[in-house]
């Protein structure tokens, strides 16, 4: 029996080990194989709208409702303390650092990361990739580097779009219900935020996010079973993994960052 468990404990690491090499490769080769922007610059264009754009509305949406939660239980926290003029400084700070990368990479990871391992698995169930293979048409430069370049550009804006929504939700709330004056509000969120320091890892969290991301979506794409059940797999994994692996950055770079 030990020795069984023992065997199954291994077999599982080295499958591990090994689906962590070929994504490791793909990553690689999707990024050094010199794709040419100029000739898949429209591929780029297409994507920047699939990833991106078509995001923006769940990102716009719940920017505004986390903002004015936030404002919210901000309010109510602070005015217990008589220091509720610090709410501009609290929901700033929040969305910046926290909130707003980790919140953001998570809804991007299941609206576009899911529709991204969904697309890809498709194309590896209907023989697409093979296809380009035959014609000599390398699916890494002409399927995976777009995608994976357009993750990366669009999360980081669709991060600060998320953070100033959050933002003007918080005021919708601390200074139109609340009543808290507008001046001490933005003057409290001015003189606390380092906008350069913040803002820096703020896009710095974002871009980290977007390469785990995406780089997750595309392969278990890439990587998934050629069947209906497979593609549902892989999506469903895309999302876990995704997830998993914001959180656990995020407290590895928030240590980093703040630790000090």
């Amino acid at each position: 029996m030990l020795l069984n468990a023992l065997a199954s404990l291994g077999h599982r690491g080295i499958k591990t080990l090994r689906t962590f090499g070929r994504a490791g490769l793909m990553l690689f080769n999707a990024v050094i194989g010199k794709p040419e922007f100029r000739k898949h610059a429209p591929l780029l264009v297409r994507q920047l709208y699939n990833v991106g754009v078509l995001s923006m509305l769940i990102i716009i949406v719940s920017g505004v409702f986390i903002g004015m939660v936030l404002g919210l239980q901000g309010y109510l926290v602070l005015t217990t303390y008589s220091a509720e003029t610090s709410l501009g400084m609290l929901v700033a700070l929040s969305l910046l650092r926290e909130l707003g990368p980790v919140v953001a990479a998570l809804l991007f990871a299941g609206r576009a990361g899911s529709a991204l391992t969904a697309e890809i698995g498709l194309m590896r169930a209907t023989e697409q990739l093979s296809s380009m293979e035959m014609m000599a048409v390398d699916p890494l430069r002409r399927v995976i580097s777009p995608r994976l370049w357009a993750g990366v550009i669009s999360l980081p804006l669709l991060t600060i779009i998320f953070v100033a929504v959050g933002i003007w939700g918080g005021s919708l709330v601390g200074v139109s219900w609340k009543g808290i004056d507008a001046g001490f509000f933005w003057s409290a969120m001015q003189d606390a935020v380092d906008w350069r320091l913040d803002l820096v890892n703020c896009l710095i969290k974002s871009v980290v996010f977007a390469i785990t991301v995406t780089w997750i979506a595309l392969f278990n794409g890439y990587d998934a079973i050629p069947t209906s059940a497979g593609i549902s797999r892989a999506t469903t994994r895309t999302v876990v993994h995704s997830s998993l692996a914001v959180l656990g950055l995020d407290f590895v770079l928030t240590a980093l960052m703040f630790g000090n």
